[in-house]
């Protein structure tokens, strides 16, 4: 699991400057975080060979990569050179805090990959996805702290850099954060010149 991430973003929580709307006001208003990363690399086929499948490509920026394809890579003989080999990572973290309900910690973690089909360009994606449940055990206003009971077990303390948020926020309340991972990667026919 994922728990040194879980506790470096868990302490955005209480943390982050919060924007709500709606008529529940008392529920809508509890501290909410959401952000999101996107980065795309582009690299052109430089060398090719199908038998032992090492690729060497070049990025914009002239630095070139060589690496051995797995058999897990299909399709590779679809691929020559001047292709264009398109990578896309998109990283997106949620963190909600919501009433307890008697809820426990917990953790879960889902992931799916999927492939083209034999015969097309090479291509794969994946998304991997992991929640993490944890309580909240104490807010201390007065030293502006707060502390989370993980799905471990382990209790640990937080300083709050948004003050309001502890007000906002009440022992017993759940704490999910959720962290997705999506990448897609593939490789499409060198442009017509």
């Amino acid at each position: 699991m994922k728990s040194i991430k879980f506790l470096s973003v868990a302490a955005l929580l209480l943390t982050a400057s919060i924007a709500t709307a709606g008529t529940e006001k008392a529920e809508l208003d509890r501290p909410s975080f959401a952000a999101s990363q996107t980065m795309v690399v582009t690299a052109v086929v430089e060398a090719i060979d199908h038998e032992t499948r090492v690729v060497t490509v070049r990025k914009p920026d002239d630095e070139a990569l060589t690496f051995t394809a797995s058999e897990e890579a299909r399709n590779l003989d679809q691929v020559s050179v001047g292709d264009v080999l398109v990578a896309e990572f998109v990283e997106t973290v949620t963190i909600e805090v919501l009433p307890g309900d008697g809820l426990e910690p917990d953790a879960a973690e889902a992931a799916a990959v999927a492939r083209t089909k034999k015969g097309e360009m090479p291509g794969v994606a994946a998304m991997d996805s992991t929640v993490v449940i944890s309580t909240v055990e104490d807010i201390n206003i007065e030293k502006n702290t707060f502390k989370l009971k993980g799905p471990d077990g382990v209790v640990t303390e937080y300083t709050a850099r948004n003050p309001e948020n502890l007000k906002r926020s009440k022992v017993g309340d759940i704490v999910v954060v959720t962290d997705t991972v999506a990448m897609a990667i593939t490789v499409e026919k060198a442009p017509a010149e």
